[in-house]
């Protein structure tokens, strides 16, 4: 049964990360066809940031009352919907308004999933699990350019996807049952070489947390820092990437696009290798260890050397070492603050992240335009090195 639900929530995640780049591929065409200017992406991305957020906020609610199989199916239809409005709008404010659900399902099914397997499943599935979502944020690029590429429609490119979404949808309600019965057993799975206990995620009669006491609990204040640091570093990472190497590198832009895009490779190949090691080398060092090799590859963007190379090579040692530490701090949740808490805490902890990932990568860029676009290395080791200082008083605490 757990298995059957595993190969399920896999598939799940590649569905979580398929809507993620579609905005971006196709904005280049879609504001020339809706007559807005480009800058107006930063509108329709800040609306669905902002369901996301909100809907994280309410996962343990939700989960609570219907369960994470229903909580699922319900949100990856929503984005299904989302994204069939977005293949039929012809005008901005109706990109606006399926902005909406699009991001409302997105967070909800994040929060949910990620609790579950963080309760469930060993350290290895989670950090697959993400690499299985890097998988479907690199795939939809892939299918807007054939979208518009050989039917000149970014229109077909969201189509497809909602598509996709549908048969997801259609699965996971098929696979209600499945989650009906994990529920029904309350047993958390042997993991580690350990017994299976009786666990107590979403069956818990207890109370909802609220923000206020979450953030009154030992340790919430700083995961929840450590995690915006991350988001926050990632974001900027993957986003100015080019336009660092281009502007004050001199680097070409086909060059740097190159090594922009093996950031995020570096991501999903580092997250399916750290899957071998996860579960021998634990949670919490698999953060460490990823936090310094962030830091190393900010070094090496940082060094003033004639030569390219450091610097391109930087970027995918950066992404190498955020690749373990997003799925070990979700996963590490139930053992920090408890497996009642978890889910509460867990959406509390997407909604910083989404906080990190939205605002600070346009604050850097307010620098980029008043400073200077040279202090990308060093605002990333801020990030890096404030990570390390939060774990550690964490690690301290919990």
């Amino acid at each position: 049964m757990y298995s059957l639900l595993l190969v399920i929530i896999y598939i799940a995640f590649i569905s979580l990360g398929l809507p993620d780049s579609l905005v971006g591929s196709a904005w280049p065409v879609m504001h020339r066809d809706l007559q807005v200017p480009v800058s107006y992406m930063g509108i329709i991305t800040m609306l669905i940031s902002g369901g996301t957020i909100l809907s994280s906020l309410f996962a343990d609610r939700l989960t609570r009352k219907f369960g994470t199989g229903p909580v699922a199916a319900v949100s990856v239809f929503l984005t299904a919907a989302a994204l069939f409005g977005f293949s039929v709008s012809d005008s901005f404010l109706l990109l606006c308004i399926w902005a909406v659900p699009y991001g409302l399902g997105a967070g909800a099914v994040d929060a949910s999933l990620n609790n579950y397997v963080a309760l469930h499943y060993a350290s290895r599935h989670m950090s697959w699990l993400h690499c299985f979502w890097g998988v479907g944020c690199s795939v939809s690029p892939y299918i807007m350019s054939y979208a518009l590429t050989a039917h000149s429609s970014w229109s077909l490119g969201f189509r497809i996807v909602s598509v996709i979404q549908i048969v997801l949808t259609t699965a996971l309600f098929l696979s209600l049952p499945l989650w009906k019965k994990a529920a029904a057993a309350k047993i958390k799975p042997a993991q580690d070489n350990k017994p299976a206990t009786a666990s107590s995620g979403e069956s818990s009669t207890a109370k909802p947390l609220t923000i206020g006491r979450m953030l009154r609990m030992k340790g919430v204040p700083l995961v929840l820092a450590t995690f915006w640091a991350y988001c926050a570093l990632e974001s900027t990472t993957g986003i100015w990437a080019s336009s660092y190497l281009v502007q004050h590198r001199g680097i070409d832009a086909e060059t740097a696009a190159m090594f922009a895009s093996l950031f995020y490779l570096g991501i999903t190949f580092g997250r399916f290798l750290s899957g071998f090691v996860a579960d021998r080398l634990g949670d919490r060092r698999l953060i460490r260890i990823g936090t310094l090799t962030v830091l190393a590859g900010a070094v090496l963007v940082l060094l003033p050397l004639p030569l390219h190379f450091p610097a391109l090579a930087g970027l995918i040692v950066i992404g190498l070492g955020c690749a373990p530490i997003y799925p070990s701090i979700i996963h590490s949740t139930p053992a920090n603050f408890g497996a009642e808490n978890s889910q509460a805490i867990i959406g509390v902890q997407m909604a910083s992240a989404y906080l990190g990932s939205t605002f600070m990568p346009p604050l850097f860029g307010l620098l980029a335009a008043h400073v200077s676009i040279g202090l990308y290395p060093a605002y990333l080791l801020l990030f890096g090195g404030l990570m390390l200082f939060t774990q550690k008083r964490l690690y301290a605490e919990c």
